[in-house]
């Protein structure tokens, strides 16, 4: 949901760096390798509860998952760049619900929860990337240039990450957080399936 404004406000400087490291000969896939490196050690850091840490790691991921973009940008991305990002993405979407439930055990039920509805949401959106190419659908473009259809939800990219975050900050509401969360993830992969369906609807019609 706040996706198409934070483009707004990261994109012009992300341009600008991703072009200064394509120029040194810096690989997009590289850097979405190191993004994915910074993001598993969140498992550790907040396995030993250091959440201070994790945080830094969290925004290393994410400031190197924009600069891979960055790069590819300044050349010709391609089918593979774009697959490995959304890998690297969910591993590390994946890897901090997993290092809260390694920190406390009360974690773990709310943690699987997390985990459980990340998958509804990872579906719902690789689901309907790969509907819309098929149907040679065109992405709106809104949340910059990417390599496959982009299904738009209440819960994001953005979103994902200022939960993070929250759960950083305040690790002994983690439960709570964590199970507001999952159920606002829920609604936004049922939000995405009657959109689809509704699109297939009007498409047959």
């Amino acid at each position: 949901m706040l996706d198409p404004v934070l483009r707004r406000w990261i994109d012009p400087p992300l341009d600008r760096a991703g072009r200064w490291l394509a120029d040194r000969g810096v690989s997009a896939n590289g850097l979405t390798l190191a993004g994915l490196a910074a993001g598993v050690l969140t498992v550790p850091l907040l396995a030993f509860e250091h959440y201070g840490l994790a945080l830094l790691a969290i925004a290393a991921n994410r400031l190197l998952d924009g600069l891979d973009g960055a790069v590819a940008r300044q050349g010709k991305p391609t089918a593979f760049g774009g697959y490995l990002d959304i890998v690297c993405d969910m591993a590390f979407y994946a890897a901090v619900p997993l290092g809260f439930a390694l920190a406390q055990p009360g974690n773990a039920v709310w943690a699987a929860l997390l985990l459980a509805s990340f998958v509804c949401t990872c579906a719902s959106f690789l689901g309907r990337a790969a509907m819309a190419r098929e149907r040679s659908e065109a992405d709106d473009g809104r949340r910059g240039a990417k390599s496959f259809f982009y299904a738009a939800g209440l819960i994001e990219g953005t979103e994902t990450i200022l939960a993070f975050v929250a759960f950083c900050l305040l690790p002994a509401a983690f439960p709570w957080l964590a199970a507001a969360f999952a159920s606002l993830c829920f609604w936004t992969a049922g939000g995405r399936l009657v959109a689809t369906w509704q699109s297939e609807s009007e498409s047959g019609s």
